[in-house]
């Protein structure tokens, strides 16, 4: 029998590129956001004074929430159409941004916080989705997730600076405004430039599947949590077994639907699985050492959110340009090795930050994030081409959820894993490291967080001040040093199951 022709789609027109310039602006918000946030830590804590629990969720209640929603979200943009999804997050993200900018304490904060990572779970899977569906060829929808992508590192790069420059001139809420615009930008421009993508045969999605998924992320986050700052006491067992149980039971109800909230067929395809893993671990360590790694700059090293930002350039800088390199190298690579090659550089930086030092500090930061950024370029682009492209086009909304519920929950993770580590590591070296003679009471608020111990100190006599400051900037160097050495081993066995997992062939199918 002859075979029948094969069908080629046509390549991308200019207005599907003009769109996706629309698509990258909630990616490189994400991106500001993040790193705004991390800069502002400092004055927002002096202006509100959270508690240590408080920061972290203050940090990270954003990420939990998208990671806990993205799924849900996903499914809803797949059936309600993925445009109409981004424009409703668009105007909610806007609306929940102005809220958070003027919240006066850290609880309204928190749940400003919270609305804005709901609303942002609208926005990141719709941008993904719609370029599965808008760019139809294999090599097209490559270079499309890698300007994708570079957004998210450019804003990283415009984040620090213009952040840093916000928190110069204004109060710390300024940084949550600069989403404002961007949404505005978004809801104009989205109508006229993108088209609309759903599944036909999507006709809702399950409602306890979608509370299941929440609660099970959630329980487990907070386990996390507690067990990092309190050791595995009763709370933290309970919640660890409760979110467990749940989403066992989430995961067994979805083989049974005929209309599932999470497809586990999935995980079947090619490489989805593996580049799902090696995605969410290494956003997971950079996202914990980039939380850290920002206090060292501005509470050890003294710099100004501004320094830190223009510090950390050459890091920010170096993704983006070797990002442009990428395609062509997947092209030639295979992916296990180029992606195991990522991560192997990722090993080694994160394990040079280890090496900072009283004199040497600064530069180690520089190198170490540097080559970090360099490293994981590959490892972001590819893993999330790897991952969208494995599934058919109408489950789009469905593998860009998971993609990014990886990301998402890998970065809120590190933060609050690494950041729980880090405070309980600060505590107890600071309160083993204080002298009898300090007053009572001073040890146990200075030995909450490090920027807590500098507030104290600008109150307090010049001898007792340096006393405080000494012993605080040690015990964060040396619980920075632990973190990242930790960072470094997970990231080191994840390059084992790249190499050992991924695909092995170098380019691809035209289309898909």
């Amino acid at each position: 029998m002859t075979p029948s022709p094969k069908t080629f789609e046509p390549r991308a027109s200019r207005r599907e590129w003009i769109g996706l310039a629309v698509l990258t602006l909630p990616t490189l918000l994400l991106a500001m956001d993040m790193t705004v946030l991390h800069l502002a830590v400092p004055s927002l804590s002096a202006a509100l004074e959270p508690t240590s629990a408080q920061l972290l969720w203050i940090v990270d209640i954003y990420g939990f929430m998208i990671a806990g929603f993205l799924i849900i979200m996903g499914n809803i943009g797949d059936w309600i159409g993925r445009r109409k999804l981004l424009l409703l997050g668009a105007a909610a993200f806007g609306a929940a941004s102005v809220f958070a900018a003027f919240a006066p304490n850290a609880e309204l904060l928190i749940l400003a916080r919270s609305l804005l990572g709901i609303s942002g779970a609208c926005l990141m899977p719709s941008t993904l989705s719609l370029i599965r569906n808008m760019f139809k060829v294999a090599a097209d929808r490559t270079k499309a997730i890698t300007i994708w992508m570079m957004s998210f590192m450019v804003g990283t790069v415009i984040g620090p600076v213009v952040g840093g420059l916000l928190l110069e001139w204004f109060w710390w809420g300024a940084v949550f405004l600069l989403a404002v615009p961007i949404m505005v930008l978004i809801l104009i421009l989205g109508p006229k430039l993108l088209p609309e993508h759903r599944n036909e045969n999507k006709t809702g999605i399950d409602l306890l599947s979608a509370v299941m998924a929440l609660a099970a992320i959630l329980l487990l986050v907070f386990a996390l949590k507690e067990a990092a700052r309190y050791g595995f006491d009763g709370r933290a067992i309970f919640a660890g077994i409760a979110g467990l149980g749940i989403g066992t039971v989430f995961v067994i109800r979805q083989t049974r639907l005929e209309n599932p909230l999470l497809d586990l067929a999935l995980f079947q395809y090619a490489g989805f699985s593996a580049a799902l893993v090696s995605l969410t671990v290494s956003i997971f360590t950079i996202g914990g050492s980039m939380f850290l790694i920002y206090q060292y700059l501005q509470g050890v090293v003294g710099l100004s959110p501004l320094q830190a930002g223009l510090w950390l350039l050459p890091s920010t800088l170096a993704g983006p340009i070797v990002s442009f390199a990428v395609p062509a190298l997947a092209a030639r690579i295979a992916p296990n090795r180029l992606i195991g090659a990522g991560l192997a550089l990722g090993t080694v930086s994160l394990a040079s930050l280890a090496l900072i030092g009283p004199l040497n500090g600064l530069a180690v930061v520089v190198v170490g994030m540097t080559l970090l950024s360099i490293g994981l370029a590959p490892v972001t682009i590819l893993g999330t081409d790897l991952i969208v492209s494995a599934a058919p086009a109408e489950q789009a909304g469905a593998a860009s959820a998971v993609s990014e519920t990886g990301t998402e929950l890998g970065m809120a993770l590190g933060v609050a894993v690494f950041g729980s580590l880090a405070t309980a590591l600060y505590r107890s070296g600071f309160q083993d490291r204080i002298g009898d003679d300090f007053p009572t009471g001073l040890d146990t608020r200075a030995s909450e967080t490090l920027g807590a111990a500098i507030a104290i100190a600008k109150s307090a006599d010049a001898q007792l001040a340096q006393q405080m400051i000494k012993v605080a900037t040690q015990s964060f160097t040396n619980a920075l040093q632990i973190s990242v050495l930790t960072a470094a081993t997970l990231l080191g066995l994840i390059c084992i199951v790249a190499l050992r997992s991924l695909p092995r062939h170098t380019g691809g199918s035209e289309t898909s």
